[in-house]
């Protein structure tokens, strides 16, 4: 007798499809602020991407020094990757667009998301913050670093970020069946994916922030 229709769902539902699936209005939501509007739009001056990036060390900061905590985590394991980290290349942008300034920043929104990271206690929470920022940075995140390098005439420079030393696709792809052989239940899942809906809500809280002070970035 074929399974049914429940019992064939729920086999066939993977960790990276309902991560990606069960998050798409949270992340079309923080895709489509008002900042991100506009610096796609090449219409963040210097000082705007300054604040962007100031706010994005101190979560790479925390999100990094959480990872590593957790590294030996079964569920961390299988995504753990030093050569995904982006602090160090922050600061060298930073150099590059403000040289001997400020390395921190006065964000309410951006210690809610470290709070938020240095509270996660369960590998699979980890790795939904994982997912959510690293993934991201290796797909839309180099269509902003070449629009960054055409708005301000940047031949490369500042613009580490974006820079990685694998090969976008074949990573993503070998990344996300990393995630699928980790075998979670039914319940795991749901929790992972609820934790990825957070943290596009940090992210575009993040993002809200900067909208709202827009005045001064263009």
């Amino acid at each position: 007798m074929p399974p049914s229709t429940t019992v064939a769902s729920e086999i066939d539902r993977s960790l990276s499809v309902a991560m990606r699936d069960g998050s798409r209005a949270e992340h079309a939501a923080a895709e489509h602020s008002s900042f991100m509007a506009e610096l796609l739009g090449g219409r963040v001056n210097a000082q705007g991407y300054v604040a962007y990036l100031l706010r994005l060390r101190t979560v790479y900061g925390t999100l990094e020094s959480v990872v590593r905590a957790h590294r030996n985590d079964p569920l961390v394991a299988a995504v753990y990757d030093p050569a995904l980290e982006r602090l160090a290349a922050i600061d060298a942008d930073l150099e590059h667009w403000a040289p001997g300034g400020p390395r921190q920043v006065d964000s309410p929104a951006t210690r809610d998301y470290c709070a938020r990271l240095a509270d996660a206690n369960w590998g699979g929470a980890v790795v939904a913050h994982h997912y959510t920022r690293y993934l991201g940075d290796l797909s839309g995140g180099r269509a902003i670093g070449r629009i960054l390098e055409r708005s301000f005439h940047l031949a490369g420079a500042g613009l580490a970020f974006y820079e990685f030393s694998m090969r976008a696709k074949p990573y993503k792809d070998a990344y996300r069946s990393r995630l699928d052989g980790l075998g979670l239940d039914a319940d795991a899942i749901d929790r992972v994916v609820d934790e990825v809906k957070v943290a596009f809500a940090l992210n575009q809280a993040v993002f809200d922030e900067l909208t709202a002070n827009l005045a001064d970035y263009r």
